[in-house]
């Protein structure tokens, strides 16, 4: 197969089509996800999914890697386990121990051990043996529950490695009874149907919204042809350590930032199903689109992987020529088994949720 490149990145000649599809199940709901390489040159999505992280909760999770597969794969692998072992979380609060989970992942690709995980995930590998590439890293089970780990200092010649210059999105989703916490730092999205109607929990982040600009020029850095120095066309990703250097700035205030909005939603009876998606999916589809897409689907076909793939089939395009529809792809559906009975405690927690309006292409509604 040749490979060329266009303005737009390195494509292939004709698209990799195979899929990799995954189903899955708990009392309360059931998922479906498919990952397809398409007219990319190498294949740098990752993402986990856990319906048992533990007996009451559920995590997906979607990273679109850029510069490189390994902080994607990185991330599918340790984020969800850095959740379950932070304080916040066996305290109760979901939403502080993704959000400092997020950091972490920046803190832990550090160092000669950062530098040795990514080495085994990525490229440095596959220079001498081949024996990983091309694999897309999908924890599942009881792999959430490895044996903690402390991630001690190591001496080596790497000790001093500041971190990838590749970087990761991260778009992730834990449900717990009625309360559904979304997590993201990037372009990835996560979409809600209630009755049939979009309601997008993220809110994809761009250098030009104002909020990003503000801290990027605060930062020191710049915004040129809509991409941050003139590079990277996201305003927060974690990695990309090269737009983390300021010392006089915390983590939240740098270029580049890894720190996540954080939505918290109560979910109710209307509620029906959540995508968890890439931005090769959201350049071809609306959220809206992309929910009657699923409604029309589901009507005719059970299993979700299923519709999955179809979707991915759907926006997959027929030629390079146009850019939209030659990216990688990810998507995971997540849909509720019984209607979510609301409760006094919860709607009052979830008083300062919000659904979010990002779309650009057509406007989404937006719950009041």
């Amino acid at each position: 197969m040749r490979v060329f490149i266009v303005e737009m990145g390195i494509y292939l000649s004709s698209p990799k089509t195979d899929k990799f599809s995954e189903d899955g199940e708990n009392y309360s709901l059931r998922y479906g996800l498919s990952s397809m390489q398409g007219w990319r040159a190498t294949m740098e999505d990752a993402h986990a999914a856990l319906p048992d992280l533990d007996a009451s909760t559920s995590f997906f999770g979607v990273y679109d890697g850029h510069g490189g597969k390994v902080v994607a794969k990185f991330c599918a692998k340790f984020l969800h386990q850095q959740v379950l072992r932070s304080e916040a979380y066996l305290a109760g609060d979901m939403g502080t121990s993704v959000q400092r989970a997020f950091f972490r992942m920046d803190e832990m690709m550090r160092g000669q051990r950062g530098w040795r995980e990514l080495a085994v995930l990525g490229d440095k590998i596959n220079k001498f043996t081949g024996m990983i590439e091309g694999l897309i890293w999908s924890p599942r089970g009881n792999d959430s529950n490895d044996q903690p780990d402390d991630w001690a200092f190591e001496e080596g010649p790497h000790s001093d490695f500041s971190g990838p210059t590749s970087g990761s999105t991260a778009c992730v989703a834990i449900i717990r009874n009625n309360q559904l916490v979304v997590a993201n730092a990037g372009d990835s999205r996560c979409v809600i149907s209630r009755k049939g109607q979009a309601y997008n929990l993220s809110r994809d982040h761009k250098p030009d919204l104002e909020a990003e600009k503000d801290r990027i020029l605060k930062a020191g850095g710049f915004i040129h042809a809509g991409r941050v120095n003139g590079s990277l066309n996201l305003a927060r990703a974690i990695g990309d350590m090269e737009f983390k250097q300021n010392k006089f700035l915390p983590a939240e205030k740098q270029i580049v930032t890894a720190n996540p909005d954080i939505n918290t939603v109560e979910l109710c009876e209307d509620d029906e199903f959540i995508v968890l998606a890439c931005d090769g999916i959201w350049d071809c589809l609306s959220s809206q689109q992309l929910v009657d897409f699923v409604h029309e689907q589901l009507s005719m076909e059970s299993k979700l992987s299923v519709v999955c793939e179809r979707l991915l089939d759907r926006c997959l395009a027929p030629s390079t020529a146009g850019g939209e529809g030659c990216d990688n792809m990810t998507m995971i559906l997540v849909e509720f088994k019984k209607p979510i009975q609301r409760t006094a405690s919860a709607n009052e927690q979830s008083s300062g949720s919000e659904f979010t309006d990002t779309e650009s292409k057509q406007k989404e509604n937006e719950l009041k």
